[in-house]
C-alpha cells in the first residue's frame, strides 16, 4: 500500500512509545485512542498497554482485527497492573482505577528512553510525531511535559481548592504527559520530606503517605506536588495539546486552540458517553465508526461536520472551527502524502 511505502521512505525511523492504562470498562475508549494514533502518525509506534488480566484477551483480539496496512505501523506489549513500592491496593484505588500506574512507568519500562503517556479518554487529531518533537525542545533540566490544568486562575480548580502544593498558578493536568524516562530515573528530586534529594521510585510512597489526606485527583496531585518542588524539571506545552471541556464549556479560553485548532482532545468528565458535551462525543463517535480503509474526508470529516450542526446549542459547539481546523489540516497532509508516494511509485516505473 502507498502508506506502507511512505513509511519505509521516512528517515530515522526510531519508535515513538505510547503508554496507556486500562481498567474496568475502558477497553473501547483505549482502542479508539490507539486508533486515532495509528490513523494520523507517520513513524512507527510502540504501544505499552497496562491492563487488568480480564481485558488482555480482548485487546489482543481487537488489535488483530485491524487491517494489515495499519498493524504494520505499530507493535504493542501488554503488561499487568503492578506497583513496585507501597501498598498495591492503595495505589490501585487512588482516584480512578489503576491510574496511579503511570507513576511507575519509569521503573517498569527500564529499556525505554522516552514515552508519551495518555489517559484512555484522549484522541489524537494530528500525528503523534508532532507532540514527540517537544522532547527536542527540553532544556538540560526538563524531563517531562504537561499542559496547564486551567488557563484562568480565578476559575481553576487548584487555585481555588487545593490543600497541597501545586505547579505554577493553575497546576498541570497529567492526562497527556510526555516523559524522558532516562532523565527521570537518573534525577534526584527535591522534596518536603528530607533535606536531601530522592530518586523517583524511593520518593513515591513517602510522598503519598504525607499528602494522602489532602489530595483529590490522586496521582495528578502527586505529580503537581513533585513539580512544585522541582519546577525546573517541567516543560509546559500549550492547552491545544490537552484540550478538555473546561476550555470551552464556560466560554472559549484556550487561545492556542483558537489559533491552531485542537491537537489532542481529552474527553474527561465522561463526555464521550453522555450528552453534556455533544461536540466531544461527536468526535469520539466518528473516529470509532470510521472504517480503516475508507476515504478520510468522506467517511470521517464530512460526517463530523454534519454532527457538529447538532451541537450549536452548546458553548463548545459554537466554535466548530476550533475542533475542525487541525484535523482537517492533518487529513489533507495524509492525503497529500499518499498521492505523492503513489505518483512517485508510478514515476519510477
Amino acid at each position: 500500500m502507498a502508506w506502507e511505502k511512505h513509511l519505509k521512505e521516512l528517515p530515522s525511523l526510531q519508535w515513538m512509545h505510547l503508554a496507556v492504562v486500562a481498567c474496568g470498562n475502558r477497553l473501547e475508549e483505549t482502542l479508539i485512542m490507539l486508533k486515532s494514533a495509528v490513523l494520523f502518525s507517520y513513524r512507527k509506534l510502540k504501544f505499552h498497554i497496562f491492563a487488568e488480566d480480564s481485558l488482555k484477551p480482548e485487546f489482543e483480539k481487537k488489535l488483530r482485527e485491524w487491517p494489515s496496512s495499519y498493524t504494520k505501523k505499530f507493535d504493542y506489549n501488554l503488561y499487568p497492573i503492578a506497583f513496585s513500592v507501597g501498598n498495591a491496593q492503595e495505589w490501585k484505588k487512588l482516584f480512578k482505577p489503576c491510574a496511579a500506574q503511570r507513576l511507575f512507568l519509569p521503573v517498569i519500562l527500564k529499556d525505554v528512553d522516552s514515552l508519551l503517556y495518555v489517559d484512555t479518554d484522549v484522541l489524537f487529531l494530528r500525528p503523534i510525531d508532532d507532540i514527540w518533537r517537544f522532547l527536542k525542545e527540553f532544556n538540560s533540566t526538563q524531563l517531562a511535559a504537561m499542559a496547564p490544568e486551567h488557563e484562568i486562575p480565578k476559575i481553576g480548580w487548584y487555585s481555588r481548592f487545593a490543600r497541597h502544593p501545586y505547579y505554577g498558578t493553575t497546576g498541570v493536568n497529567s492526562g497527556v504527559m510526555l516523559m524522558n524516562l532516562t532523565r527521570i530515573r537518573n534525577t534526584q528530586f527535591k522534596n518536603s520530606m528530607i533535606p536531601a534529594g530522592l530518586m523517583w521510585e524511593e520518593m513515591l510512597y513517602p510522598l503519598y503517605q504525607k499528602y494522602k489526606n489532602y489530595i483529590t485527583w490522586g496521582d495528578q496531585d502527586l505529580l503537581n506536588i513533585i513539580f512544585y518542588f522541582n519546577p525546573e524539571c517541567l516543560y509546559v506545552f500549550p492547552c491545544q495539546w490537552n484540550y478538555r471541556p473546561d476550555h470551552c464549556m464556560y466560554g472559549s479560553n484556550c487561545k492556542g486552540a483558537e489559533e491552531e485548532g485542537i491537537s489532542v482532545l481529552h474527553g474527561n468528565r465522561g463526555v464521550y458517553h453522555d450528552d453534556k458535551q455533544p461536540t466531544f462525543k461527536a468526535l469520539y463517535e466518528v473516529i470509532r465508526d470510521f472504517p480503516f480503509e475508507d476515504n478520510l474526508f468522506q467517511s470521517l470529516y464530512y460526517p463530523l461536520q454534519s454532527k457538529f450542526l447538532d451541537t450549536v446549542h452548546t458553548l463548545c459547539g459554537r466554535i466548530p472551527q476550533v475542533f475542525l481546523k487541525q484535523i482537517e489540516k492533518t487529513m489533507k497532509k495524509v492525503y497529500e502524502n499518499r498521492v505523492i508516494v503513489h505518483m512517485g511509485a508510478n514515476y519510477r516505473y
